[in-house]
């Protein structure tokens, strides 16, 4: 049975070879795609390195030197290159170490949330029937509740905290995973390699693994890419709501929100 599976492994494999392929050499030829991509690698080596590279402690608080300019200005020194806030922190040294949650945030609320809807579209679109139906249901119903609302509530059970954070981030987003991939899957599905799979026996679970998924990686990867972004906003959405991390831990939603008070005095 395995011998006769080969042809379809070595298609699949060569394909995804070719695929990545062309996605490398127009991510080389664009000049936008390479500055994006550049950019994306200085945040994330900033988060890496951030207690190498911050030239205070974040949480640090000191009076005397509260609401100082940033250097360009008169007042302001490179001790604390973007100023100070309310409390004397380090502006620099919070947004430098602000990126590391934003970036585990957005990286594992997408991860998680790619797990689940992509798991629940690839079931609900092979299997069809009784469980397709319950399970698109339950998408509809947390489509019909706006996102604030339904992460407000949710963030507001469960508490403030960086793992229920990423609950509510998951239990919001799913579903735009589950809708691609349970529509790709539903023609994936009367594919002849797909049908000629079941001819020979393979299990579901070999033919969802081997045949259907490789198939539909390609939006998986669009959209958990764009999704990454969009996470970070979202976390930033609710820290600065104050339905985020605690008021400890410095993010980038927590600064603007520390900083909104004094905007038209202190803008910095």
């Amino acid at each position: 049975m395995r011998d006769r599976d080969r042809p379809w492994d070595v298609a699949d494999t060569r394909l995804a070879s070719r695929g990545r392929g062309v996605i490398l050499r127009r991510l080389v030829r664009s000049p936008g795609g390479m500055l994006g991509l550049a950019l994306v690698v200085l945040v994330i080596l900033v988060a890496i390195f951030a207690p190498a590279l911050s030239p205070h402690d974040p949480a640090q608080q000191n009076i005397i030197h509260r609401l100082k300019p940033p250097f360009w200005m008169e007042g302001g020194s490179l001790e604390h290159a973007l100023g100070t806030d309310s409390l004397g922190r380090d502006i620099l040294s919070r947004v430098i170490h602000g990126s590391r949650i934003s970036i585990f945030v957005g990286l594992a609320a997408t991860a998680a949330s790619a797990l689940l809807g992509v798991g629940l579209g690839l079931i609900a679109g092979f299997l069809g029937g009784a469980t397709d139906s319950v399970i698109s249901r339950a998408g509809d119903v947390q489509q019909a509740i706006p996102f604030l609302v339904l992460a407000i509530a949710v963030a507001a059970m469960l508490g403030p905290g960086l793992v229920n954070l990423i609950l509510v981030l998951v239990i919001t987003t799913w579903v735009t995973f589950f809708r691609v991939v349970r529509g790709e899957v539903l023609s994936v599905r009367e594919e002849q390699y797909v049908l000629g799979a079941q001819s020979i026996g393979a299990s579901n679970l070999r033919i969802i693994l081997r045949y259907i998924l490789p198939n539909v990686a390609a939006s998986i990867i669009v959209i958990a890419s764009l999704l990454v972004a969009n996470m970070i906003i979202f976390e930033a959405s609710l820290s600065f709501l104050g339905l985020g991390v605690p008021s400890s831990i410095p993010t980038w939603g927590r600064i603007v929100a520390d900083g909104r008070e004094y905007i038209a005095d202190e803008w910095w």
